[in-house]
């Protein structure tokens, strides 16, 4: 039985993040040709096979949690199109998980609107489910927002999570399962919350 959102502690969160990929995880991904659990599994692996650190890859595998609302209990959202999935996700994890990957989490659709702003090449690239979620999000920065984007202490960091984002979208590729994952996601929450006693 998973607990309670209200009761969750950094000792059975990753427990928690783990059954809801068990059972949820094979819902569509939004038109993708991916399922919600293939498609943060995948920007993990790819995120792990660059080398990059693990509270990189555990930011990556997170990102997009937030589109598990339901299991999160209430929040205060408007009833429109765009669920604002990413502050959903954000919201869960910042009891647990240190401010980078809050960051990467609250800021992933941020992060496009951005790169579209600044890289033509980018926005020629997207999927077509990627285009039409970027207009319900506000479509491409305008100057005065990129200049304020670039302020962030995190940018490279959720930059770089944005690209496994949209990287994440592979029909057929093999991933390890979020077993292999789990550890690595305990030890971020320890480093940030302290780990308990023995």
């Amino acid at each position: 039985m998973k607990p309670d959102y209200e009761n969750l502690t950094s000792e059975n969160i990753v427990a928690f993040i783990g059954d809801i990929f068990e059972r949820r995880g094979g819902e569509e991904y939004l038109g993708e040709p991916v399922t919600m659990a293939e498609h943060m599994l995948q920007g993990a692996c790819l995120a792990e096979q660059q080398g990059e650190a693990e509270i990189i890859v555990v930011a990556a595998l997170l990102h997009d949690i937030g589109h598990f609302t339901s299991e999160f209990g209430t929040f205060s959202m408007e009833d429109t199109k765009d669920k604002h999935h990413e502050e959903a996700g954000a919201k869960v994890l910042e009891r647990f998980f240190p401010g980078l990957v809050v960051d990467c989490v609250r800021l992933h659709v941020a992060a496009k609107r951005y790169i579209c702003a600044t890289d033509p090449r980018y926005l020629s690239e997207l999927s077509a489910a990627s285009i039409h979620s970027l207009k319900l999000q506000g479509g491409p920065m305008n100057p005065a927002e990129v200049e304020e984007f670039e302020r962030h202490p995190n940018v490279k960091e959720i930059v770089k999570v944005r690209y496994l984002d949209d990287a994440g979208k592979i029909a057929g590729m093999r991933t390890p399962g979020f077993a292999h994952y789990a550890p690595m996601v305990q030890r971020v929450v320890d480093a940030h919350c302290g780990a308990p006693a023995a």
